[in-house]
């Protein structure tokens, strides 16, 4: 009997924008590619799997009631070589974004129309009526991006403008370059990546790379020696008028609509020109794209691989390594297992918001796909594969939701290992609030506490700062050519602790500028300790790593010394500081505005302030009215709030108390951050114990970490830097599970015989 909820269900093609899950379920790492496929739904274009132990899809079902899907499953078959007939090769790149390429030619999806509420298939496409009817459905989800592709997509793109500089562009009388001057650098015999002055006609090849390719410097050094900034790359030119430019001035990469005039001034032709060099949009690429992220790490040699749970790899997305290695070392850990992995096993039940954008259904994802081992299974051997291998996961749903927002981890571009960390820690933080003692942060959480003694009257103060990380830098002594001495980590953690001379101290007791002393040692020592080590040094104002190997003990990390010791009798603490003075706050916006109108910025603020923050069209009408007033250049009053009420806004009280607070912390918070409800939020997390109900004495700020001796650590884990420069390079991560040191290098995942602890960029160390 044909489906009548075909007729009844109310259907809306998918537009540009819309997320199609059709690649994964949102809730597993169950894909196309397996054997049963994806379900997607033809109402939300949400994916779940058809797993008969999970059933995502029939679960969205039963809470959505959405009854129709579409089954896709992807069948690879083999690709199809080009004919040599003449066909035109694929267009080239012209812009660094990941264009959609048509890939159907080399998969084969097989489709389904299903009913769930109906108890099973409708039929396969397109062979009955009413199938017929929701055709146009399936082909708008089949041939739309998938949500990890619009993702993937977003973040690649990197927009070109013009600026003032190519605007505005002045060049020297016109002349006709040769083309003997145009064969190879004015300064040396390089003949590939050459840079014209679009200004002078100069020629000087490109920068020297990281690891000693590219050119001599010399178009940078013109630029330097006569400060013109605009040039264009030679062998990119295309008849169509376009070229890579590069601004100096900006350090940036730019737009010259007027490329073909620029260029005519030194005789050059565009309508002649031919590309015979890859644009730097397209190095880039290809390097992110096509480069083989292999097991270079032990010599070459092949690892004998692991499989099962808490053995599964996670997928390249294209420079996410640098969140691959760091999410390894910290599901490795026991609470974040309990927590995302067991706890959280029933969340996607009762889970009200969409899963592919609520936080703890993408983690509990994440950790299901690392620790459930359904994808860590050996692929079917290849032709000429020596070892098995596995597909891992890819985690593009987390990646997107992470990334959110954040003008760096949102691109796919390189990104620091360490700051990704720091960075996770604080945002798992804070959508922990309301459950803190099911946060897995709070393993990393320790105090260190600052001392300062002023040389001249030897008074001191302690501070006490809350941290989940520690940074060292590495003494270097170098022994020859890029060549290093080993330094002891023991060695390292002394230059944490040492103490550093201040000059210019303003003394609150002496009433005038000393020199102090300050040092930093541990209040508290954490479950794990994250180490960052800084081996990176500016060279040809470069910053390149150092190849210093750190030494190691053969047993526990013994770090009993480096407690602090707190204030000591016979110490007097010197004075609290005077609180500086708090400024209204203004809109920004309205306060530029009148800047470039030319008032002095005073000025503006006061006008402001006057008109309760009401556009820069009312303040200036008020600067105008009141010129000639003999305190219009006085200093501004230091406790008016700027926005002229009284105190927050019901409606700032009650977004902070939906975070999970209440409303006197609420109250508190916005007091101490002229009503800016963003920068409340902030002051609550950096101060968990403030209650609000005592205006005048909020309670002690809670300490994190044990004090309690012995603090005796091992290595867990650590996260290697493979390059040259913080620029570039890629990032493993190893792990010590069951007795041996298992190397996760993306989706590549083998036991390690001879970890190199001693280059490690990131060290997680486990108290004992």
């Amino acid at each position: 009997m044909p489906c009548t909820h075909i007729e009844t269900t109310r259907f809306s093609p998918p537009t540009a924008h819309t997320q199609v899950y059709k690649e994964e379920c949102t809730q597993c790492f169950d894909s196309q590619d397996g054997p049963e496929g994806i379900d997607v739904c033809l109402t939300c274009f949400n994916g779940g799997c058809v797993d008969p132990t999970r059933q995502h899809a029939k679960l969205h079902y039963e809470k959505t009631a959405h009854p129709l899907v579409v089954n896709i499953r992807r069948v690879a078959i083999e690709k199809v070589k080009r004919p040599d007939d003449g066909t035109p090769p694929p267009q080239k790149i012209t812009k660094l974004a990941i264009v959609p390429e048509d890939q159907e030619p080399q998969y084969e999806h097989v489709l389904k129309v299903r009913c769930y509420a109906c108890q099973g298939a409708v039929a396969a496409k397109d062979c009955t009526a009413e199938v017929k009817k929701i055709s146009s459905i399936v082909d708008a989800v089949m041939s739309s991006l998938s949500s990890a592709k619009q993702s993937e997509v977003k973040a690649w793109e990197e927009e070109v403008t013009a600026c003032e500089h190519t605007l505005c562009l002045v060049q020297d009388p016109p002349k006709k370059l040769e083309q003997q001057a145009l064969a190879h650098c004015a300064d040396c015999e390089l003949k590939e990546n050459l840079w014209l002055c679009l200004i002078c006609g100069n020629l000087g090849c490109g920068r020297r790379q990281y690891d000693g390719s590219g050119g001599n410097n010399h178009g940078l050094e013109h630029y330097e020696k006569t400060g013109h900034g605009v040039s264009c790359k030679i062998g990119t030119i295309t008849p169509e008028g376009t070229a890579d430019i590069y601004c100096y001035l900006c350090n940036d990469a730019r737009l010259d609509h007027d490329l073909a005039a620029h260029l005519c001034n030194w005789g050059i032709n565009v309508a002649d020109q031919s590309k015979t060099e890859k644009s730097m949009t397209e190095l880039q690429l290809e390097q992110n794209m096509k480069f083989d992220f292999s097991m270079t790490t032990e010599d070459g040699k092949h690892l004998e691989p692991k499989f099962g749970p808490g053995y599964t790899g996670l997928k390249n997305l294209g420079n996410s390594c640098y969140m691959a290695s760091i999410l390894q070392a910290m599901f490795d850990n026991t609470l974040f297992q309990e927590r995302y992995y067991l706890q959280l096993a029933e969340h996607p039940l009762i889970c009200q918001n969409e899963h592919a954008t609520c936080w703890y259904c993408q983690l509990h994802k994440l950790a299901d796909g690392l620790l459930s081992g359904r994808y860590s299974q050996p692929n079917p051997p290849k032709s000429g594969e020596q070892v098995p291998a596995q597909d891992g996961i890819a985690p593009s749903m987390f990646k997107a939701l992470i990334g959110k927002g954040h003008e760096e981890f949102a691109t796919m571009r390189q990104q620091d290992a360490f700051e990704f960390f720091q960075y996770l820690h604080k945002q798992i933080n804070q959508k922990e609030h309301a459950e803190k003692a099911m946060d897995p942060t709070k393993e990393f959480d320790f105090a260190v506490e600052q001392r300062l003694q002023c040389d001249k009257c030897k008074k001191v103060r302690y501070q006490t700062d809350n941290t989940n990380s520690i940074s060292v830098g590495v003494p270097a002594r170098q022994v020859g050519e890029d060549m290093y001495e080993p330094v002891d980590i023991y060695e390292c953690l002394d230059t944490f602790v040492a103490e550093e001379r201040v000059d210019g101290y303003s003394c609150p007791s002496c009433k005038e500028k000393t020199t102090a002393c300050t040092s930093t040692k541990f209040k508290t020592f954490p479950n794990v300790l994250v180490l960052h080590v800084r081996r990176f040094a500016f060279i040809d104002w470069v910053p390149r790593k150092l190849n210093i190997e750190i030494k190691f003990p053969e047993g526990p990390l013994q770090l009993d010394k480096y407690l602090s010791t707190g204030q000591q009798p016979g110490e007097e603490l010197l004075p609290a500081d005077a609180p500086p003075p708090s400024e209204p706050s203004f809109d920004q916006l309205a306060l530029e505005n009148l800047m470039a109108m030319g008032f002095p910025e005073n000025r503006c603020k006061r006008a402001l302030l006057n008109t309760g923050n009401n556009g820069a069209e009312v303040a200036m009408n008020w600067l105008f009215e009141h010129m000639e007033d003999p305190d219009i250049d006085d200093p501004l009053p230091s406790s008016v709030d700027a926005g002229g009420a009284a105190g927050p806004s019901e409606e700032q009280i009650t977004l902070l108390c939906e975070m999970g607070f209440s409303a006197l912390q609420a109250k508190k918070a916005l007091k101490e951050t002229n009503n800016d409800p963003e920068r409340a939020l902030d002051w609550l997390f950096s101060h968990p114990d403030v209650t609000g109900e005592d205006d005048m004495c909020s309670a002690p700020k809670g300490i994190p970490g044990d004090a309690t001796s012995p603090f005796n650590y091992t290595l867990k884990s650590f996260v290697s830097h493979k390059g040259t420069s913080v620029h570039c390079g890629h990032y493993v991560a190893h792990v010590f599970k069951d007795g041996e040191w298992i190397l996760f290098n993306d989706n590549k995942v083998a036991i390690s015989p001879k970890p190199p602890i001693g280059e490690a960029y990131v060290y997680f160390l486990q108290r004992k």
